[in-house]
């Protein structure tokens, strides 16, 4: 009898990604756990300010047209436009921000694209904590909100999408510095804005 030993499968892009941003990835989520936005409304107004930032960086980004040609739909993803709706419900002013980032390379930019999206599949334990403070996906946490086709295979479209981009070695490795600087971008946001 011949037993068959399965051959290990090559890791994703995704994946690859993943493991080479894990480190600041970690580092940024204990962060902003320390600073506690769901232990009142006013605490999630913060959060709600960070993700303003950060989403108001990343929207140039979703509205590319060059990135919509490697990743079709993009633009429908951006999540900016809930993000000031949330802030509305809750009483506060929406400033109308611009991008604080430099130009970047396409493959930089998908970095940064691969971290807004990863913080849609994570938001739905922050969608049940938010929901402890009276919020939903109809008022002040619709950011959160899952796809109406479902926050997996959202996720999994995303995905396959990404894994698909015919992207080098090095344009990888410069995908990953990337979302790097956008974990970094994040983590000095809740420490400028939560002290």
């Amino acid at each position: 009898m011949q037993v068959e030993l399965e051959r290990p499968t090559e890791a994703t892009r995704i994946q690859r990604i993943k493991a080479m941003t894990t480190g600041t990835h970690d580092t940024l989520d204990k962060r902003i756990m320390r600073a506690e936005p769901f232990a009142s409304r006013e605490r999630y107004a913060l959060f709600l300010d960070v993700q303003h930032c950060f989403h108001a960086d990343v929207a140039p980004l979703y509205a590319s047209a060059d990135l919509n040609r490697l990743l079709p739909g993009l633009v429908d993803r951006c999540r900016l436009g809930a993000l000031r709706q949330d802030i509305s419900d809750l009483g506060g002013v929406a400033a109308q921000l611009v991008s604080t980032v430099d130009t970047m390379t396409p493959a930089t930019a998908l970095g940064w694209v691969y971290v807004a999206e990863g913080s849609n599949l994570g938001a739905a334990f922050l969608l049940k904590e938010a929901s402890k403070l009276g919020l939903s996906n109809d008022f002040g946490a619709r950011h959160l909100a899952s796809h109406p086709a479902g926050r997996g295979l959202h996720w999994r479209n995303f995905v396959s999408a990404y894994n698909d981009l015919p992207l080098s070695y090095t344009e990888e490795l410069e995908a990953a510095e990337g979302a790097k600087a956008a974990f970094r971008r994040v983590h000095g946001l809740v420490e400028e804005i939560f002290g």
